[in-house]
C-alpha cells in the first residue's frame, strides 16, 4: 500500500456555518489518503469525499481545536507570506500550496484561516478578493500588492516582495517594542515592590517604633504616614488606577484627536522619541520602496504608505502628501513641506526621482534607518540600565534608609 498522501478536497458550503474537520480514507486505486476540510457537518463532507472518489473510514470534527488555536497574530501573517512565496516559486500550484501550508501550520487558528482562503479560491474567487475578506489579517496595502500581481502575471514576485515587506516590519516593530518594553517593565516591578515594602514591611517596624518613647525623624514618619494611607485606601486607589489605564485604551482606540495628540507627544519625548521618528521613516521608506516596485502608481501608494506609518503624525503627512502630488507636485518637495523628513531622506528620493530609481533609493533609506533603530535600541537600553538601577535603589533604599534613621538617632543618644 502507497504512503498516506494528503489530498486537496473540496467541500460544499452550506447555509450553516463551516467546519473544520480531519479525515482519512481510501481513494481509487487504494491508497491511504488524509486531510482536513471544511463542510457543513460530517455528512455533507463524507458525501463530497464519496463524489471524489474517497472512501472515509475517518472523520473528526476540529472545531474545539480550532477555537483553542489562539489568535492570529502578524507574524504568523509574515510566515504566511514566505512560506507562500517559496511554495510559488518552487512551482507548486496555488491551491496546493495553501493545502501544504495550511496543513503543516502549528496553530489550528491559522490553518482555519489558510483553508477558509484556499477554499474560496478554489471557488473560483480570485486570491486578493479571498484575502480581502479578512481584513483584521490582511491589509489594504497587502491585497493591493496580491492584485497588482495577478493583474501583471507575477503573483510569485510579488508575493515575494510582501513576504520581505512584512518580515522586515515586523522586525522592526519588535525593535520598538524593546525599546517601550523594558523601562515599563521596570518601572511596574519598582511600584509593586514599594507596594509590597508599604503594606507588609513598614508595618512590623511601626510597632517596633512605639516601644521607643521618642519621636520619630520626620522622613520616617512620613513613610509610616504613607503606608498607612496605601493600607486604608489601597483597593480605591487599584480601582481608580485599573479604571483610569481601562478609560485612556477605550478613548486612545476611539478617539482620533487623543491618538493624535498623544502620537505627537510620543515623538518628542526625550531617548523614546528620537526612535519612534526613525522607525516611522524606516516604515513609510520600507512601504514605499514596496509599492512602487509592485508598479503601484505613486498616488495610490502614498495612500497605502500613510497608514502603515504607524504614527497618525506622519500617516496625516503622508496624506497631505498624497495630495500635493495628485496636483503635479513632486515628492520630494511634497515631502519637504511637511518638516518631517531629515534632508538626507529628501535627497535620497530626489535622486531616485530623478534616476527612475524611486524603489530602490526608498530601500536604502528604508534600510539605514532601519540599522538606526536597532543602534538606538541597543544604545538605549546600555544607557537605561544604570538609570533603572538608581531609580529602583533610590525607592527601595529610600525606604529601608527611613525605617533604619530612629535605630540609628537611638544608638547615637546611647
Amino acid at each position: 500500500m502507497a504512503p498516506a498522501a494528503t489530498a486537496t478536497v473540496k467541500t460544499l458550503k452550506g447555509v450553516k456555518r463551516d467546519i473544520p474537520f480531519v479525515w482519512e480514507g481510501m481513494d481509487r486505486k487504494g491508497n491511504r489518503v488524509k486531510g482536513k476540510s471544511l463542510a457543513p457537518d460530517e455528512a455533507t463532507l463524507r458525501a463530497d469525499l464519496r463524489r471524489q472518489g474517497i472512501a472515509p473510514s475517518r472523520v473528526k470534527k476540529q472545531s474545539q481545536a480550532f477555537k483553542s488555536g489562539g489568535k492570529v497574530n502578524a507574524g504568523d501573517i509574515a510566515v504566511f507570506s514566505r512560506q507562500l512565496a517559496t511554495m510559488l516559486a518552487a512551482g507548486i500550484p496555488l491551491v496546493q500550496a495553501f493545502e501544504i501550508v495550511g496543513n503543516g501550520h502549528e496553530k489550528p487558528a491559522m490553518q482555519k484561516l489558510i483553508l477558509d482562503i484556499k477554499m474560496d479560491v478554489e471557488g473560483g474567487t480570485s486570491l486578493h478578493e479571498a484575502l480581502a475578506k479578512h481584513p483584521l489579517y490582511f491589509d489594504d496595502l497587502y491585497i493591493n500588492l496580491v492584485e497588482a500581481g495577478e493583474q501583471a502575471g507575477a503573483l510569485e514576485s510579488l508575493l515575494d516582495k510582501i513576504a520581505t515587506y512584512k518580515e522586515k516590519t515586523e522586525a522592526l516593530k519588535k525593535k520598538v517594542k524593546k525599546a517601550l518594553f523594558y523601562p515599563a517593565a521596570v518601572l511596574v516591578v519598582a511600584v509593586i515592590v514599594t507596594v509590597i515594602l508599604l503594606i507588609f514591611v513598614i508595618p512590623q517596624f511601626e510597632s517596633l517604633f512605639k516601644g521607643f518613647g521618642a519621636d520619630l525623624p520626620a522622613f520616617t514618619q512620613f513613610v509610616i504616614d504613607l503606608s498607612k494611607f496605601v493600607q486604608t485606601h489601597g483597593f480605591f486607589i487599584a480601582v481608580v488606577a485599573g479604571a483610569a489605564a481601562y478609560a485612556f485604551i477605550y478613548f486612545k482606540k476611539r478617539s482620533k484627536r487623543m491618538r493624535e495628540l498623544l502620537d505627537r507627544l510620543s515623538l518628542k519625548l526625550p531617548i523614546i522619541g528620537p526612535i519612534l521618528n526613525k522607525a516611522a521613516i524606516a516604515r513609510y521608506a520600507r512601504t514605499l520602496s514596496t509599492m512602487f516596485a509592485a508598479g503601484v502608481p505613486l498616488v495610490e501608494a502614498l495612500e497605502s504608505v500613510a497608514g502603515a506609518t504607524g504614527n497618525i503624525v506622519y500617516e496625516n503627512a503622508v496624506l497631505k502628501m498624497r495630495d500635493e502630488v495628485a496636483t503635479g507636485q513632486r515628492l520630494q518637495r511634497a515631502m519637504e513641506n511637511t518638516g518631517l523628513f531629515p534632508n538626507m531622506v529628501i535627497q535620497m528620493v530626489a535622486v531616485g526621482e530623478e534616476s527612475g530609481s524611486l524603489d530602490e533609493m526608498s530601500g536604502k533609506v528604508a534600510t539605514f534607518y532601519e540599522q538606526e533603530v536597532d543602534n538606538a535600541v541597543d544604545a538605549m537600553s546600555s544607557l537605561l540600565e544604570p538609570l533603572i538601577m538608581a531609580i529602583l535603589g533610590v525607592l527601595v533604599g529610600g525606604l529601608v534608609v527611613a525605617m533604619y534613621l530612629p535605630i540609628f538617632k537611638l544608638g547615637a543618644v546611647v
